[in-house]
């Protein structure tokens, strides 16, 4: 199989999704991938974050690694696009970014590779499925091939999403990752990479 090049490219203002950003980026280079592991630019105004500890706090922690950029993407052959959901959207943060890719999609360059996506939510309910369906709008337009995992392996019964990876969060929202949510990212790790693979080869 091809040496296969995997963005994780995200935003999370918790810290969940940066989180499951880094075991995706774990498991792709398990996969045998080249990993990047890019966060994107925080577009909220100083006086939001510091009105959330547990944001602030992630802020600070994270202020320094290295942000996505165009290149980050045009790079990959596989893509894993991360974002909490915003009233059943994509955050605006993740979005920025996405806009910020006219030229590189005039180019050609954003086509015929494999995406897929993971969110978080506080809920049960919380929009997961409808975010991951609007960030595949965009990639629909890229040309990209949409990777979801199905329920290509018995695991995803008890993770329940097949349109991608979701985690709830909790009223509190800070329920920790559990093992069904590591075996899920896990096999979608696997999946886009083995995917991408072939479509090299």
């Amino acid at each position: 199989m091809a040496n296969v090049k995997l963005a994780v490219i995200y935003y999370s203002a918790t810290g969940t999704i940066h989180g499951m950003a880094e075991r995706l980026a774990q498991a792709g280079e398990k996969a045998g991938a080249e990993v990047r592991l890019r966060q994107v630019a925080e577009l909220a105004p100083p006086e939001a974050i510091a009105s959330n500890a547990a944001w602030s706090q992630h802020y600070d922690r994270t202020k320094d690694e290295p942000r996505a950029s165009a290149d980050d993407i045009v790079w990959a052959d596989a893509v894993l696009l991360g974002t909490p959901t915003r009233y059943g959207n994509v955050a605006s943060q993740l979005k920025q970014y996405l806009d910020t890719l006219g030229p590189q999609w005039a180019q050609g360059l954003l086509a015929n590779k494999a995406y897929a996506g993971f969110v978080a939510s506080m809920t049960a309910h919380g929009g997961q499925e409808s975010t991951l369906l609007a960030l595949y709008q965009t990639i629909y337009h890229f040309g990209g091939l949409v990777v979801a995992p199905g329920y290509t392996d018995p695991l995803k019964f008890a993770d329940g999403n097949p349109y991608g990876v979701s985690h709830v969060t909790g009223g509190s929202n800070d329920a920790p990752l559990a093992e069904s949510d590591y075996a899920a990212l896990d096999h979608l790790a696997q999946r886009i990479v083995t995917i991408a693979g072939k479509l090299k080869d």
